[in-house]
């Protein structure tokens, strides 16, 4: 399965709308981390763009949650078990063992994080957000609530500071600012 094949998938599963820039954020911060850490980009990306296919089909049964997607993914042997472990992992199905299920883990709810402080921005746009004011909007709970803080400060298991892992998160979002109309 390639980029493009997963792509039209997660359409076909899921629309288009917010959900779908949602995952094409959290696509874009594996990738960019995977690049940090010498991982293989194109499937820490694979990893992002289909870690929530099944999302549409399971809204009204989180406990299904990434298992209908790993059933889905079965027919594609490119998917393997280690990235099917990882999807399962960002919705606390499973424990996270590996770098790809921590990157995955934490960068799920900092794509919200971002996108919020993108959108309260002057400007709007994730270009002029600074890493600074991502940090005091983090301390806010009350600012993108959804967005689950003690996930994103699993970037610790990353070996990453929270302020190392924002500003790779935000270059990663910055990379598709047209796609996110941002």
């Amino acid at each position: 399965m390639n980029r493009s094949d997963a792509y039209q998938l997660v359409v076909e599963k899921i629309g288009e709308g917010n959900l779908l820039k949602h995952i094409i954020s959290v696509e874009a911060l594996m990738r960019r981390l995977a690049e940090h850490f010498g991982e293989d980009v194109d499937r820490w990306g694979l990893v992002g763009l289909l870690h929530d296919l099944d999302y549409a089909e399971t809204a009204n049964a989180p406990e299904r949650h990434t298992f209908v997607t790993s059933d889905w993914l079965s027919t594609y042997p490119e998917i393997d078990d280690a990235m099917k472990y990882a999807i399962h992992c960002h919705a606390d199905h499973k424990p996270c063992v590996s770098r790809m299920d921590w990157a995955l883990y934490a960068a799920d709810p900092t794509t919200g994080l971002l996108t919020a402080s993108a959108l309260m921005h002057p400007t709007r746009k994730i270009a002029e957000v600074q890493v600074s004011s991502v940090m005091k909007r983090f301390k806010d709970k009350r600012f993108a609530a959804g967005a689950r803080r003690e996930a994103i400060s699993k970037c610790s298991e990353l070996g990453l500071s929270l302020e190392e892992f924002l500003g790779l998160s935000l270059d990663g979002m910055r990379r598709i600012s047209s796609e996110l109309g941002l």
